[in-house]
C-alpha cells in the first residue's frame, strides 16, 4: 500500500516538475510549483502512516504540516510578484525579469 502513495506522489512532483522546466507562463509555473510541493507532502504523510519500522508516528504528519505552511508562505509571495510583474510590463514571461535587473 505504501508503494502505491509513493508512486503517485512522485508522479505529482515529475508532472510539476516538467510543467515548470517547460512552460514560460508564471502563472502555469507557480501551478506546478504547488503540484510539486503536494507530491512532496502525500510522500511525507504516506511515509508517517506506514513507517520502516512498524509504528505509526506522527512525524510525517508534522512535517507534512509545515510544508503546507511554507507552500502557504510561497504562494503570497509569488502571487504579488507575478501581479507586481504583470502590472508594470503587462506579460506573464520569466524573461522580463533580466529586463527589470537592468532598470
Amino acid at each position: 500500500m505504501l508503494a502505491a502513495y509513493l508512486l503517485i506522489g512522485a508522479g505529482l512532483f515529475v508532472l510539476g516538475l516538467i510543467g515548470f522546466v517547460t512552460r514560460r507562463n508564471l502563472i502555469i509555473m507557480f501551478l506546478c510549483t504547488e503540484l510539486m510541493f503536494q507530491g512532496i507532502v502525500l510522500n511525507l504523510v504516506a511515509f508517517g502512516r506506514y513507517p520502516l519500522d512498524g509504528h505509526p508516528t506522527l512525524d510525517g504528519q508534522a512535517f507534512g504540516l509545515f510544508l503546507l505552511a511554507v507552500a502557504a508562505a510561497e504562494a503570497a509571495l509569488a502571487l504579488a510578484l507575478i501581479v507586481l510583474l504583470y502590472r508594470y510590463r503587462d506579460t506573464l514571461d520569466p524573461n522580463v525579469w533580466k529586463l527589470l535587473k537592468d532598470e
